[in-house]
């Protein structure tokens, strides 16, 4: 029954068919009554296809499952072919869990162009899904870059004063990368004659081309993490960014970068990513000290937040490049346990903004009197993000740095340090903001979370526990999907099927 439904299709088209629905509706009077109902219900409905997705996935099965397969135009190698393995199912899971989250938490904030508001997170959902499902490296790179535009309006139009230097500088960034990567996507498909990504997993490239098309898809992944010194992009958008488009942003954007890293560059360029991957630890370690020592002297929650971001995904891409298992798990790991607590993290500097309009951090002091609800949610994301036992962010740092201590302990013990400076620029902010004096008499005026925000928190903290306390239910399936890609970054323990020759002649 699962392999006969078109499940992943249903996720990539719900969400459009919601925004057509919505951009069909000309009476103001409707829109203004009907839009929030009719994208929460549409990404509701998306999220509960995608749990039967997950309930009919075998963990123990490392191909790819609920494959769809379509002919389009074979003669330019565009076939719609989709599918998932443990690590895209996981994200997937994320992205249609945060979109309904995003939706509820811009409910009473977002009051102008609602509809197009709305539409625009429904497309977005629909390219996320349609990124991690694809089986076609056409399809994937449409959906990659798609994802930009509604990213872009949603930051251009209804963020901060500086929305649009902000709008701009996140488009023309990731954009600049990507013209490499295309330029790589279609030498891949000149030499190979094929998008498909299962095809292209039987084969490698000799060593020359390897190393030219590392390069080229890592300046369109390396930007989309972000790593230093290409993340600039990343605190302007977030500090611009309304609060929801800040909890997607960095709750599923950021993951864009390293799964490419682990669907492509690790697979098809083996010998390149040996060859880059002391540069990228290199990059890693900076990210990691550098944003961390950047935020600890933020005094904007959110820019705090957006540098924590860029540290964490430091932890990510040096797993990542470990070829090790438990480091590369732990990567995996780390990036869905980024994914709840940051976009947490945001909600919560949105839930004082909406209140307080700042986001200063001067601004408060005693805010655990007034909201202490709020207070103990804002605390255990706090503290999964610095890698309290028992919470997901424990999981996944202590895979990384198990895993990367018995390839390389030295870049172990120095991207430890930013564990250390993320415990002290959290905790500093959370006594700042929550106890102390009360510098502002409007914080007494501070409510306590209303049944709508809490029920934007409150699946986001059974996560962070559940991947905490029983990771078996994460680590599992993505240890099997990333048992192959491990055996193609270590030829001597798995087979490399096919070489593509400089000469560009397929040998099998």
């Amino acid at each position: 029954m699962y392999e006969a439904f078109p499940y992943l299709s249903i996720c990539i088209f719900m969400p459009l068919l919601g925004a057509l629905v919505l951009t069909a509706i000309r009476d103001q009077e409707v829109i203004d009554r009907n839009a929030k109902q009719v994208a929460l219900l549409t990404s509701l409905f998306t999220l509960f296809i995608t749990f039967l997705i997950y309930s009919g996935f075998d963990p123990n099965d490392p191909a790819f499952q609920f494959e769809e397969y379509i002919t389009w135009l074979p003669q330019f190698g565009l076939d719609y072919h989709l599918g998932i393995d443990g690590i895209s199912l996981f994200l997937i899971l994320l992205s249609s869990l945060l979109i309904p989250i995003c939706i509820l938490a811009s409910w009473a904030s977002i009051q102008r162009n609602i509809r197009l508001y709305m539409a625009l997170f429904l497309i977005l959902e629909s390219l996320l899904i349609g990124t991690f499902a694809s089986l076609n490296l056409a399809l994937f790179y449409i959906f990659f870059e798609a994802v930009l535009i509604p990213m872009y309006l949603l930051i251009g139009i209804w963020g901060g004063d500086n929305r649009i230097y902000a709008s701009y500088k996140f488009f023309l960034c990731t954009l600049a990368g990507s013209v490499f990567m295309l330029v790589g996507v279609a030498t891949i498909y000149y030499v190979t004659a094929t998008f498909d990504i299962v095809q292209l997993n039987e084969r490698t490239f000799a060593s020359g081309m390897q190393h030219w098309l590392w390069l080229a898809f890592f300046a369109s992944f390396a930007v989309k993490v972000p790593m230093w010194p290409i993340h600039t992009w990343l605190p302007d958008a977030h500090v611009e960014a309304p609060t929801a488009a800040s909890v997607i942003l960095a709750g599923v954007l950021l993951k864009l970068g390293a799964y490419g890293f682990v669907r492509f560059s690790l697979p098809w360029f083996p010998e390149a990513s040996h060859t880059f991957a002391p540069y990228v630890y290199g990059l890693s370690i900076v990210a990691v000290i550098y944003a961390s020592a950047v935020a600890l002297v933020q005094k904007d929650m959110k820019k705090l937040v957006a540098y924590s971001s860029i540290a964490h995904m430091g932890y990510v891409t040096v797993g990542i490049f470990s070829f090790n298992m438990e480091a590369m798990t732990g990567a995996v790991v780390q990036m869905l346990s980024h994914g709840f607590v940051s976009a947490a993290l945001f909600l919560g500097v949105g839930v004082l903004y909406d209140r307080m309009h700042t986001r200063l951090i001067s601004a408060y002091g005693g805010v655990v009197n007034q909201m202490p609800l709020y207070a103990v949610f804002f605390l255990l994301f706090l503290l999964a993000s610095i890698g309290l036992p028992f919470t997901s962010g424990f999981v996944g740092e202590m895979l990384v740095f198990i895993g990367l201590y018995q390839e390389h302990a030295l870049v172990a013990s120095a991207i430890a340090i930013g564990v250390v400076l993320g415990a002290i620029y959290f905790l500093k902010l959370y006594a700042r903001v929550f106890y102390g004096n009360v510098t502002n008499k409007l914080v007494y005026a501070l409510t306590d979370l209303s049944l709508r925000e809490i029920t934007c928190f409150a699946p986001l903290a059974v996560l962070v526990f559940w991947l905490g306390i029983y990771p078996n239910t994460f680590v599992l399936p993505i240890e099997k999907a990333l048992k192959p890609i491990l055996a193609k970054t270590h030829p001597a323990n798995g087979s490399v099927v096919g070489v593509i020759d400089d000469d560009h002649s397929p040998s099998q």
